[in-house]
């Protein structure tokens, strides 16, 4: 993948949208004190460049939907000649179960994000769908029971310090 060319005021409008996706080019151009017109520009180009692939509210789900499972897989990948990891990335990655997949360091190769309505279905997934994959060597399964922080947001109750005050 080539790297993409970006200046100061592209980067500050990327910060701002990743920070809140319901700012405004006018919030921005005043944020960043240049034209609406210029953001309006800016903002166009990174969509068309799939620099900006969409806008996203940050939701937390686990006060919502108490019964949703999300399992975390380590998965072991022989490697192919010639694409290395891509194609079975591609593989796993299209299935509607999964929500996310990175390709790590370390002692698995791809690490999967996987979302299901009960853990029966995400176990079957993985049983049935992500280990039967040709050139899938292993998966260890990794199943979340809360969320404390997720995408820089913190998910659970905060309260006060538990510290007893000191006085001297």
């Amino acid at each position: 993948m080539k790297p993409y060319s970006i200046d100061k005021l592209g980067e500050d409008i990327l910060e701002i949208l990743s920070n809140d996706a319901k700012a405004t080019p006018e919030d921005i151009a005043r944020q960043l004190n240049v034209s609406v017109d210029r953001v309006q520009k800016y903002i166009k180009k990174l969509e068309k460049d799939r620099i900006i692939l969409r806008y996203k509210t940050h939701i937390n789900w686990q006060r919502i939907k108490q019964h949703e499972v999300r399992a975390l897989i380590e998965v072991k990948v022989t490697p192919q000649r010639g694409v290395g990891f891509d194609s079975v990335a591609e593989i796993i990655y299209r299935f509607p179960e999964v929500t996310s997949v990175y390709l790590l360091s370390g002692g698995y190769d791809l690490l999967v994000l996987v979302e299901g309505p009960s853990l029966r279905e995400v176990a079957s997934f993985v049983a049935e769908k992500l280990a039967t994959i040709d050139h899938v060597q292993s998966t260890v399964t990794h199943f979340m029971l809360k969320k404390y922080k997720e995408d820089g947001d913190i998910l659970v109750d905060q309260h006060e310090g538990k510290r007893l005050p000191v006085s001297f």
